[in-house]
């Protein structure tokens, strides 16, 4: 063999190990100390606890990596490829609800010299082969397992947000979160779940969304995914296409209840997004052999804050613009990586219900609430009714005091109103106890077969402050409530 034919063989091996060591070197190894939200404790946070996960290098020196990883984390390390070194990061951006997260390193010269790798913007194709980089639990290096694109779709998230996904077959365990998913030297997304009861299924973040996150993050903070409310059903049904006069040239959703704000009608017939056709079953043709829900067109096509629809209605087509929030309206919201507000009046705690809590309080006392038909159950969903609209939750058990004789515990139970006053929200609930002048404080709930609770005002302020102090609770109130409480607006 030729001197020329050595070298052209050695440079054909040597570029394709350099480009790999590339790829790994940007990928991190994530170690966080967490404390949730206790929300039957609101005043204090669960005991800390030691996480792992995966992220990788943005082309700016931020890490990447899911939401999941790091909220609530009250230190964030990051350790470099084959280093025993850790770099303490903070949380610059956090968004739950698609599970993705901006990391700023406290030393930003911790990864000079490192190579980012490219984000690849367009969505991958069914059978793509992938590659899976990350520190799964089972060991302290780099892992890296293989498979395959099995399918591309539009689906939910976290706390009322959905988007695009993509699932992949190449094995996922607890630590791959955060780590990012290769295919043809380029990210093509993040991982972010995978099925525990399934062999080889998980699921990853597409590099679409990724780059639509760090777009809307790029100022410090992150406004959420613009999205269409209201509920729709098929026009599949031919008694229902007959009703609404829809011939074979009418395709689309049928409006079972408009949002907040919009100009849709019951009844209408949604047959376009922008220019792209809407089926019977609420599909939009995105790519050859790839369609979806057509709610995925929406964070493409909006402008403005609205997104331009073709409706049927009336035996006639109809322009409209539909509204899209970033974020869902919601009577409970979720806590967004926040702890829950509170406050203690007495032997009672407040709070507002939140996503988390409701779900929190529902797996383990699901029956007792349905029981009680509390409108928790009812509502989580629900927009508000009015603005500042909050249910108001008695969020643990009655401390122990003799003001408490004879009463029920009150656990679960919604506030409908105090002293007469019905009660719009946590902060009204304060403002109503800080300046209420009768003898005695009533406390009436929505709850089914919950008792009203009368407290001698005098009694209960009193009983306050022994309880503080009795077990060790620094304050009666969160933060933001503190000015409120003490004659602040």
């Amino acid at each position: 063999m030729s001197n020329v034919l050595k070298t052209a063989l050695a440079l054909a091996l040597i570029a394709p190990a350099a480009a790999a060591q590339e790829l790994e070197s940007a990928v991190v190894k994530l170690h966080t100390t967490r404390r949730n939200p206790d929300f039957l404790q609101p005043w204090t946070k669960r005991a800390p606890e030691e996480l792992s996960g995966s992220g990788v290098l943005l082309s700016d020196g931020r890490i990447l990596t899911n939401a999941h990883v790091v909220m609530y984390a009250r230190q964030v390390y990051v350790q470099p490829y084959q280093s025993s070194d850790k770099f303490s990061a903070e949380v610059e951006v956090l968004a739950p609800g698609i599970d993705l997260a901006v990391l700023t390193l406290d030393d930003p010269s911790a990864f000079a010299g490192v190579q980012a790798p490219e984000i690849e913007a367009a969505l991958p194709r069914a059978q793509d082969p992938v590659s899976v980089y990350g520190y799964p639990m089972g060991g302290s290096e780099l892992s890296i397992t293989e498979g395959i694109v099995s399918r591309i779709e539009y689906d939910d998230y976290y706390f009322e947000t959905a988007a695009a996904r993509i699932q992949v077959d190449a094995a996922l365990n607890p630590g791959n979160s955060g780590g990012p998913v290769f295919s043809d030297g380029r990210v093509i997304g993040l991982v972010f779940s995978g099925i525990r009861e399934a062999d080889n299924i998980g699921y990853i973040i597409p590099s679409e969304e990724v780059l639509r996150f760090l777009d809307d993050a790029a100022d410090g903070t992150y406004d959420g995914i613009p999205r269409v409310t209201g509920e729709f059903v098929t026009l599949e049904n031919d008694a229902l296409r007959a009703r609404l006069g829809a011939g074979d040239d009418v395709t689309g959703l049928v409006v079972r209840r408009a949002g907040a704000g919009s100009p849709l009608e019951e009844w209408d017939v949604v047959m376009r997004v922008g220019d792209h056709d809407i089926s019977n079953d609420g599909k939009v043709q995105v790519s050859a052999g790839l369609r979806m829900n057509f709610r995925y067109m929406v964070p493409q096509l909006a402008v403005g804050g609205s997104v331009p629809v073709t409706v049927f209605r009336g035996g006639e087509s109809v322009e409209v613009s539909l509204p899209t929030p970033n974020r869902p309206d919601l009577v409970a919201p979720s806590l967004a990586g926040d702890y829950p507000r509170y406050f203690i009046y007495g032997p009672l705690v407040f709070t507002a219900a939140t996503q988390e809590f409701i779900g929190g309080t529902f797996n383990a006392f699901g029956p007792g609430m349905a029981l009680k038909q509390s409108p928790m159950l009812g509502r989580w969903r629900d927009a508000p009714q009015f603005e500042g609209e909050e249910l108001v939750v008695v969020t643990s058990r009655m401390f122990s005091h003799k003001i408490t004789k004879g009463y029920d515990d009150a656990i679960f139970a919604t506030v409908a109103d105090v002293d007469g006053i019905a009660v719009r929200n946590l902060a009204h609930l304060v403002e109503i106890l800080r300046d209420g002048t009768s003898r005695f404080v009533e406390f009436r709930f929505h709850d089914n077969a919950q008792e009203t609770l009368v407290f001698e005002r005098d009694a209960i302020e009193d009983a306050t402050e022994d309880i503080l102090s009795d077990n060790g609770i620094r304050h009666e109130c969160s933060e933001d409530l503190r000015e409120l409480w003490r004659g602040g607006e």
